[in-house]
């Protein structure tokens, strides 16, 4: 799949099968500790990923997934 050029600065622009997108996105969320530390399921949203998350401040990570999936052709 290619990322969109909203998602590409967090996983690149290249080509790539959707597991690597999704394993590059936890990359990040943990990198930049994004994770909610009280609740583990919670993504709480930097500037890059809020507009990935359609404007969202916080998702779940099951809802991260279906948001991920509009960025990518």
């Amino acid at each position: 799949v290619t990322p969109s050029e909203t998602l590409a600065p967090i996983v690149g622009a290249k080509p790539m099968p959707r597991t690597e997108v999704t394993r590059k996105v936890w990359e990040y969320i943990k990198k930049n500790g994004l994770q909610d530390k009280v609740n583990k399921r919670q993504i709480n949203a930097d500037a890059a990923l809020k507009a990935v998350f359609g404007g969202k401040a916080s998702v779940d990570m099951f809802s991260m997934t279906k948001l991920v999936g509009k960025h990518l052709k």
